[in-house]
C-alpha cells in the first residue's frame, strides 16, 4: 500500500475556518435605557447585511454596515437592534402645560353638549400623546453605545462561525483522508487490473478459435491501456487534495475557492469512472463522488 500524501493539518489550522451559520446576543442597560442587539448569520455567495432598529436610531443604519463589512466577508446576516428608553427620570414628570389645557376646554366644550356630562379623567389626559414631555434622549452617547455593544455582538458572532468551521473542517479533513487512500488503491492496482483485462481479452480470443494477428493484438492492447490510463487522473486528485489541504489552513474567506476545487474533483472522478475498465475502478470512482458531494454541502456554509 502506498502511503497518503496528504500533508498533516493542525488544530490551530483548522479554527482558522469559519462557518457561515450563527447567532449572537448582546445586551446592556444604561442610564438611558437597554439596547439589545441580536445577529443572525446564514451562508450565502455574497456578504448581504439586514438591518432592523427603532426608526429613532434608524440614522445609525450606515455605521452599522460599515462595522459589519469590515469584520465578516460572506453570509446573510441579520442585525436587529432593540432599544428600551428608561422611562423613570430624576426630574420626574413633565407635563406640556399648553397642550395639556386645549384638552381640558376641548372636553368641557364637548361635556356641555352632552345630556349627561362626564367627569374629566386625568389619567386619560396623561395618556394623550404629547401631553407628557418624553425626557430627550442624547442619542450621541446611545449610538457610541450602540456600535460598541454591536462589536462585542460581533465577537461572538464570529467566535461561534469559528466554532462551526472547526467542525466542518474537521468533517472535510476526514473526507480528504478516505479520497486519498482510494486514490492510493486504484494506482496500486492499475497494473493487476491492466493484466487481468489482457488476460481476459486473450482468453475470450481463444475462445472464438479465431486466427489472431499477435502484432495487430499487441498494438490493440496498447491503444486499449492507453484509453484505460488513469495516472493523469490520479495525478490530479493528488493535486487537488493537496491544494484543498493548503486552502483549509489560510486565515482568511475560503469558501469560494474551496467550492471550486469541488468542481475539479468531481471532474477527475468522473472521468476515472468514464475510463474504468474494472470493477473495482468503477467503484472507486462512485466512493468519491460520494465523498465529494458530502463535502460540497458542508462547503456551502464555509466562509
Amino acid at each position: 500500500m502506498l502511503e497518503s500524501t496528504f500533508p498533516e493539518f493542525s488544530q490551530t489550522e483548522v479554527l482558522m475556518i469559519k462557518s457561515m451559520t450563527a447567532f449572537a446576543r448582546v445586551q446592556a442597560s444604561e442610564k438611558y435605557g437597554t439596547l439589545t442587539w441580536e445577529l443572525r448569520s446564514v451562508n450565502s455567495r455574497y456578504l448581504d447585511v439586514i438591518c432592523r432598529m427603532p426608526e429613532e436610531l434608524r440614522a445609525q443604519e450606515g455605521k452599522v454596515r460599515e462595522v459589519v463589512n469590515k469584520r465578516l466577508q460572506r453570509g446573510k446576516v441579520e442585525c436587529n437592534l432593540r432599544f428600551k428608553p428608561e422611562l423613570v427620570t430624576d426630574t420626574g414628570i413633565e407635563v406640556n402645560e399648553a397642550l395639556t389645557k386645549s384638552l381640558i376646554e376641548a372636553c368641557q366644550k364637548i361635556n356641555n353638549k352632552l345630556h349627561q356630562p362626564s367627569e374629566i379623567d386625568p389619567v386619560e389626559i396623561l395618556s394623550w400623546p404629547g401631553v407628557v414631555a418624553e425626557p430627550e434622549q442624547d442619542y450621541k452617547s446611545i449610538f457610541a453605545a450602540s456600535e460598541s455593544l454591536l462589536n462585542q455582538a460581533l465577537n461572538e458572532l464570529i467566535d461561534n462561525r469559528q466554532r462551526e468551521g472547526a467542525r466542518l473542517g474537521e468533517l472535510i479533513k476526514s473526507r480528504c483522508d478516505s479520497m486519498q487512500q482510494i486514490v492510493n488503491t486504484v494506482r496500486e492496482q492499475l497494473p493487476e487490473i491492466q493484466q487481468r483485462y489482457r488476460e481476459k481479452l486473450t482468453a475470450r480470443l481463444e475462445e472464438l478459435k479465431a486466427s489472431v494477428d499477435r502484432e495487430r493484438l499487441e498494438q490493440e492492447l496498447v491503444y486499449l491501456a492507453q484509453k484505460m490510463d488513469v495516472d493523469e487522473e490520479l495525478d490530479r486528485l493528488d493535486a487537488h487534495l493537496k491544494e484543498l489541504c493548503e486552502v483549509l489552513g489560510r486565515d482568511e474567506a475560503i469558501g469560494r475557492r474551496l467550492d471550486f476545487l469541488m468542481q475539479e474533483l468531481n471532474r477527475e472522478a468522473n472521468t476515472l469512472g468514464s475510463k474504468s475498465a474494472d470493477i473495482s475502478t468503477t467503484q472507486a470512482s462512485v466512493e468519491l463522488k460520494v465523498l465529494i458531494e458530502q463535502m460540497r454541502e458542508q462547503v456551502q456554509n464555509i466562509e
